[in-house]
């Protein structure tokens, strides 16, 4: 149970890290007061569905990740289209915006990420979005009734995301990629190229080696200029470029930060009474064997759950999460996990089969997987995820890893009876 003299709970933030804790807590105690504060003026959604909304494939109702009953049953004071700017852990205080001051026993900072606009001149112009808010896709949606075409602004996963869905609604879209690749944070340039060429196939126009340098208009977009001195004419753009911790709230306090809030194996930051989770901590990762941001839903959810149970008294450890991605385009899946690209004392096996676009590749270092990449060929995804979480000796195995008879029966003697069994369950899939 909560400590009786802890009765006062803040939680910033309304999505997979703050939902969690929420559910967390509640499991253990009816009681204690609990505030949730977002910035937006939404219930929790589901940011992973975001895409397929933009693509007219899942309706509004299917965004929904908890509804407004939720909060009701839980006994969730929730203040919505409010932004925390301070936390003052000196005071145990929080400031929202209207400068009001609210008291917090144990604080939560689960604030996310947002969308990471580049520094272009005209970024400003209506016109221009990220993809990170139910707000950004229905503006855009809203705009594509006079939209002929879109430009995307970075090859990696928003980008690519915002396009497929865009194409998929009819529009002409055109990703400009500043590296000489797509996926280039996932992705090797074998399986990037196979990726590249597909996307091509079904309609995006990629250029690589480019980037904008100013986007034209009155007001309103008209087009971009490329650092190559061309001229493509669009009614939006949309800015994939990666996104950035929500930290501000907590720079220049006492709270140490580095890319994100820094937090120890319990997810409790410098402050010993406010916790952080989700895409705004950064956590130990258990492949890189370091701490840095793995700003995933799965990995949010995990630690929201265990800084619940933390609140609650349960001193849970956190084991690490790891950089992983899984998407589909046009019906090619991929999988990436851990570190994909070639680092010195790494290990390298991988196989190829263009033509039905299939790639598999093992990353390894003293016999323990440290990464992987499955292109088309997915199933044994989970399998390599435990192998690469409980950093087990592969050795035995090694020459099975890539074939596709491999399955969770070659490894069920690596591995303990509770990892064996689970893997089982889930029919050697992640999960």
């Amino acid at each position: 149970m909560l400590d009786k003299r802890m009765k006062n709970i803040i939680i910033i933030g309304n999505s997979a890290a703050g939902i969690a804790a929420v559910e967390s807590i509640r499991n253990k105690d009816r009681d204690a007061g609990i505030t949730m504060i977002s910035e937006e003026d939404y219930t929790a959604y589901n940011r992973c569905v975001l895409s397929y909304y933009l693509a007219g494939e899942v309706k509004e109702d299917r965004l929904i990740y908890r509804s407004k009953e939720f909060y009701q049953s839980n006994k969730i004071d929730l203040i919505l289209a409010k932004k925390v700017i301070k936390v003052d852990p000196k005071k145990s205080q929080i400031v929202l915006e209207d400068k009001q001051r609210l008291d917090f026993d144990i604080l939560v900072i689960a604030t996310g990420a947002s969308a990471k606009f580049p520094e272009i001149k005209g970024v400003q112009k209506h016109g221009v979005f990220g993809l990170r808010t139910v707000k950004d896709a229905k503006e855009i949606i809203g705009l594509l009734p006079v939209t002929k075409t879109v430009c995307v602004l970075g090859g990696g996963l928003i980008g690519l995301k915002a396009g497929y869905a865009l194409k998929k609604r009819g529009i002409d879209v055109k990703v400009i990629v500043k590296s000489k690749q797509v996926l280039s944070q996932i992705l090797d340039k074998t399986c990037a190229e196979i990726i590249q060429k597909h996307l091509e196939l079904n309609g995006l126009e990629i250029l690589t080696g480019l980037d904008a340098t100013e986007l034209l208009g009155n007001g309103d977009l008209k087009a971009i200029k490329l650092d190559s001195g061309k001229v493509i004419g669009c009614e939006v753009v949309i800015i994939g470029k990666g996104v950035s911790p929500n930290i501000n709230l907590v720079k220049d306090t006492t709270i140490n930060v580095n890319e994100g809030i820094m937090v120890d194996k319990f997810l409790r930051t410098s402050a010993k009474n406010i916790f952080a989770a989700g895409d705004c901590a950064e956590t130990y990762d258990f492949s890189w064997e370091k701490h840095q941001i793995n700003a995933l839903w799965p990995n949010a959810v995990e630690q929201g759950c265990l800084v619940g149970r933390n609140i609650c008294g349960e001193n849970s450890e956190y084991t690490g999460s790891i950089g992983m991605n899984s998407v589909e385009f046009f019906g090619l899946p991929v999988i990436s996990m851990g570190i994909v690209r070639e680092e010195p004392g790494m290990e390298i096996l991988s196989c190829l089969d263009e033509k039905n676009k299939v790639y598999k590749k093992v990353v390894l270092r003293d016999n323990c997987i440290k990464g992987v990449i499955l292109l088309n060929r997915i199933e044994n995804s989970g399998i390599y995820l435990e192998l690469i979480r409980h950093k087990t000796d592969i050795l035995s195995v090694k020459n099975e890893l890539l074939k596709d008879t491999f399955n969770y029966a070659k490894i069920m003697d690596l591995l303990g009876k509770d990892e064996t069994i689970y893997l089982s369950s889930a029919g050697g899939k992640y999960v």
